[in-house]
């Protein structure tokens, strides 16, 4: 992993951290250009906002504001989680062309997806992500379960 890579995902799971903090989904994200700068960072909001679509990577996105489609498309998503579909497809239609994930564990989302598609996918294989979602879903089964729609 780069320097950038190891800065991305760092960001990823410092807010990951933060919504466990807060009794939420510990999935943290990032959203960084090609030169490093930071655009976005977000955490899964789900719980804490009562919401249906705010994953790690979409409140991301969603604190990196309304962005021109030639940004977007020489940036890197990070994320603590490997992406489930919806993310993914946000990931999809931004034409981000490159996403690193923490772990995928403890959940296997949509990789192949965005790999058929053309984007490189990273796994970095983080144990401290890893061990983070590992404490929350034996800690709250029943918000990982809602949150993967099972």
């Amino acid at each position: 992993m780069t320097f950038d890579d190891k800065l991305g995902l760092q960001v990823a799971l410092e807010e990951a951290k933060k919504g466990f903090e807060e009794g939420g989904v510990p999935i943290g994200s990032c959203l960084l250009t090609e030169d490093g700068k930071i655009l976005g960072r977000g955490h899964n909001l789900r719980v804490q906002k009562s919401s249906a679509t705010l994953h790690g990577e979409t409140s991301c996105l969603e604190t990196a504001g309304r962005l021109p489609a030639s940004v977007y498309k020489k940036c890197t998503l990070y994320t603590t989680l490997s992406p489930c579909p919806m993310c993914s497809g946000a990931a999809l239609l931004f034409k981000i062309p490159r996403v690193v994930m923490g772990e995928n564990d403890t959940f296997v989302g949509a990789e192949d997806w965005l790999e058929k598609s053309g984007v490189e996918v990273v796994n970095a294989h983080n144990d401290e992500c890893k061990e983070l979602m590992q404490r929350f879903i034996k800690e709250k089964p029943e918000v990982w379960n809602e949150d993967i729609g099972e």
